[in-house]
């Protein structure tokens, strides 16, 4: 039954370590030959991913199971395409740059496309693809950034416990305290079993 969870998610998400260039940052950035990650590895880094009815949002038991256990109390969306965002080509330089956040960033594609690129224990990129029906909660204090794709389009439910509260803070900001419990709680964990696996 596991395999077929992570299949379904994988038709709306899908991650892969990124290359090093300095290409439109819309494109994909494979590295050659292309180094896919699995959700799996995602989780480690505390990412958290669903795939959900996003036709449906307004009265999809699983999203509203979601909001009830996680304290989700407020909801609302963003449309980001050229359209509808002015200073569009800057403004998604901007989204592109690298921060964190002191609360977690869950967003919900209910259409379009776009990229959010988090860092690994080795503090490489990796491109996570999220499309119409993907949702993801990036964890507070994790490095991360957020790109469109080349379509140009997405629109995201943005989900918050409590009042909304956005502050992107630049890196670096390693003295915050929700940087500082991201990593004890995923960085340093993992290493501590990765010592233990070698010396067993």
């Amino acid at each position: 039954m596991g395999s077929t969870i992570k299949d379904d998610r994988e038709e709306v998400l899908q991650a892969w370590y990124m290359d090093d260039t300095d290409d439109d940052q819309r494109l994909p950035h494979h590295r050659n030959p292309k180094e896919f990650v699995s959700l799996e590895k995602l989780a480690g880094l505390g990412v958290l991913s669903w795939r959900l009815d996003a036709d449906n949002y307004e009265t999809d038991d699983e999203l509203k199971k979601i909001r009830e256990t996680r304290g989700y109390s407020y909801t609302d969306f963003r449309e980001v395409c050229p359209e509808n965002l002015p200073n569009y080509e800057q403004t998604i330089k901007t989204f592109f740059r690298e921060h964190l956040h002191i609360d977690e960033e869950i967003r919900y594609c209910v259409a379009g496309s776009c990229y959010y690129d988090v860092r690994d224990h080795d503090d490489n990129w990796i491109r996570l693809m999220v499309k119409k029906g993907g949702m993801i909660i990036l964890p507070a204090g994790i490095y991360h950034r957020f790109t469109l794709d080349t379509n140009n389009h997405v629109k995201v439910m943005r989900l918050f416990v409590g009042d909304p509260i956005w502050t992107p803070y630049s890196r670096p900001h390693d003295h915050l305290p929700a940087r500082k419990e991201y990593l004890e709680s995923f960085i340093h964990k993992a290493d501590e079993n990765t010592s233990v696996d070698a010396a067993a």
